[in-house]
């Protein structure tokens, strides 16, 4: 596992999100209404929304293509629609602010 650097959560809007690159993964940083962190793949599975530029509500993203519902705690879509994206654990640093990307070398290698 590998940890890599982010930014600070200072520079994440309430309820919006922050697009990462790592190789040619991209990769949505969503800060939350409770202050939490989430971090999912880029792309809705049915026809490869932004979910950075999705409606976040609660622990959701709403692809801003179809209105897909996507849990931002595992990726996986809500019922009626089917399908997941890849979620990755962030931590933030308490005094600082860092946010930190956990992600197996394997999917920057990859990607």
């Amino acid at each position: 596992m590998k940890r890599i650097r982010i930014g600070n959560i200072a520079e994440i809007a309430e309820k919006r999100a922050r697009v990462v690159r790592i190789g040619a993964l991209e990769i949505a940083v969503f800060k939350l209404s409770d202050g939490g962190v989430k971090a999912i793949e880029n792309r809705c599975p049915h026809k490869a929304g932004k979910l950075s530029e999705g409606i976040v509500c609660d622990h959701h993203v709403f692809c801003p293509l179809h209105d897909w519902k996507i849990d931002l705690n595992d990726g996986l879509v809500q019922a009626p629609d089917e399908g997941c994206v890849a979620s990755f654990a962030v931590e933030v640093e308490e005094k600082s602010g860092e946010l930190w990307l956990h992600i197996e070398e394997e999917r920057i290698l990859a990607s």
